[in-house]
């Protein structure tokens, strides 16, 4: 993966994609319910990665989660701490998570794996299993699809992926799936799918 590509692509987009995007109130209801569900019950610190404008980490810490947003987009980064300062936010990949080993008890993963291709999934997922502690929480948000492929996202290009097939993936990174949800499309948004899945011990 270009994460360069990927970091200059939103950078150069990122006050309309905070216009669009950048309050909790602009998420569908059904996404914040299934976070908060699986997040909101966590002892201990929650990475928001690909966190964007810091609306969603917002959201869990309203809920009392001890959540930190991580973004290696700049400009998302600035927003976020101008727009809550009383969260916590720095510039980060998560593909070279600087976190120590099983220190998190989960991880937000909304929408920021869809521009990976398939073949760097496993290795972002075994990073995030290396700094989750056993029974760490983890949520993805994404694009459904019949079939692991790409396509021409607004930003640059996406993947989309069927729920069976990232829960494979996860499984294979020690993350076992408890709950899935998904949506259909509607015309003006693609299908969507959401996933929650619990580390394994050890």
């Amino acid at each position: 993966m270009n994460l360069e590509r990927v970091r200059q692509a939103y950078g150069s987009v990122a006050d309309l994609y905070i216009e669009l995007f950048g309050t909790s109130q602009q998420v569908h209801a059904d996404d914040l319910a299934f976070i908060g569900r699986h997040l909101s019950n966590r002892s201990g610190t929650v990475l928001d990665l690909g966190c964007g404008p810091g609306h969603i980490t917002n959201y869990l810490r309203s809920l009392g989660v001890d959540a930190q947003g991580i973004d290696m987009v700049p400009e998302f980064i600035a927003h976020a701490r101008a727009a809550h300062p009383d969260g916590r936010y720095q510039l980060g990949s998560m593909a070279k998570l600087d976190v120590a080993n099983h220190s998190v008890a989960g991880i937000l993963a909304w929408y920021s794996l869809i521009h990976l291709p398939p073949q760097d999934l496993g290795g972002v997922l075994d990073g995030f299993r290396r700094v989750m502690a056993p029974a760490g929480t983890l949520v993805v948000g994404f694009f459904d699809g019949d079939e692991v492929g790409a396509f021409d996202h607004k930003v640059v290009t996406a993947y989309r992926w069927p729920v069976e097939e990232f829960s494979a993936r996860l499984a294979l990174a020690g993350f076992t799936t408890v709950e899935h949800r998904r949506r259909p499309g509607d015309g003006t948004h693609r299908p969507h799918a959401m996933i929650a899945a619990i580390a394994a011990d050890g």
